[in-house]
């Protein structure tokens, strides 16, 4: 296979609200606009993309068609400290996870998008213990 793109879509109920929130807070250009789907790129390089598709819309197949539920959306920063800054303590985001470290190797926190869908905001540290084992070459 010759992969030529690859990026998430994101199956909504809040389109509109979805499309302003990764615009607002995460610096997503729009690249297509319908009122049934969008198509946003974080400009790069290298660039991102993720795309926002009404739930209901026919070109899911019908026992498909409802909003996502339990997706992270991971976002790796070099400054996980200054995001939680800019979008939560001045950005008004509710922290559904508060900012702190991990053994596993992460400093992070958890905000929520108008869908539910939760992002991730990660920063690599070095994992402890048992956990930099637990890391492939590679």
């Amino acid at each position: 296979m010759n992969l030529t793109s690859f990026y998430p879509v994101v199956c909504t109920a809040q389109l509109r609200e979805s499309h302003d929130f990764y615009r607002r807070f995460f610096g997503f250009e729009t690249t297509f606009e319908a009122d049934w789907y969008v198509s946003l790129r974080r400009p790069g390089p290298p660039a991102y993309e993720l795309a926002l598709l009404d739930h209901q819309h026919p070109t899911l197949p019908e026992a498909y068609r409802a909003p996502v539920r339990g997706l992270l959306l991971n976002l790796e920063v070099t400054d996980v400290d200054a995001e939680w800054e800019r979008l939560v303590v001045r950005g008004g985001l509710h922290a559904e996870l508060p900012l702190r470290d991990e053994d596993f190797g992460q400093r992070h926190f958890i905000v929520a998008a108008p869908d539910r869908v939760l992002i991730d905001v990660i920063t690599p540290i070095p994992p402890s213990g048992a956990h930099a084992e637990q890391y492939l070459d590679g």
